[in-house]
């Protein structure tokens, strides 16, 4: 992976993104506890939609800490950026976005995103994902948006 801002110096990054179903923030470890309930909530949804690592199968709290430790120092890099997606009163983590440098283009990112299993019935990662493309194409400086295993 490239270790290099993927913005421009002079790109204000977003610090949140609300819809009417839900809003977007930073991923921190402040999100610890709501983060790992959502994804242990919906391990068999998750594996095999972000890589072949088999992830989040058998993740402790612990392993999650680091995890969003490393993504907070990442987006304060501007290396790479993870949001979590909260409910509007944002006491429930819904899923994640993510934005990753391309391993082979530094014209293109990566972009990953999921809600929790339950919220799949009710149409919220098709919703979630038409909104994180948007957003990404009309406020982002990407030229080149690819959203693997989506696209």
């Amino acid at each position: 992976m490239y270790n290099r801002p993927i913005v421009p110096d002079n790109f204000l990054v977003p610090e949140e993104y609300k819809t009417s179903n839900f809003v977007l923030k930073p991923l921190s470890i402040h999100h610890l506890v709501r983060d790992y309930e959502a994804v242990m909530s919906s391990v068999e949804h998750l594996k095999g939609l972000m890589d072949d690592s088999g992830w989040p199968e058998g993740l402790t709290i612990k392993e999650n800490l680091i995890d969003l430790g490393w993504h907070e120092r990442e987006f304060t890099l501007r290396h790479s950026f993870a949001y979590t997606v909260l409910s509007l009163d944002e006491t429930m983590c819904i899923g994640c976005c993510y934005i990753y440098p391309d391993d082979n283009s530094i014209d293109k990112i990566n972009a990953f995103y999921w809600t929790r299993e339950e919220y799949l019935k009710d149409g919220y990662e098709d919703e979630l994902g038409l909104v994180f493309r948007k957003w990404l194409e009309n406020d982002w400086p990407f030229k080149y948006i690819n959203f693997p295993g989506r696209d």
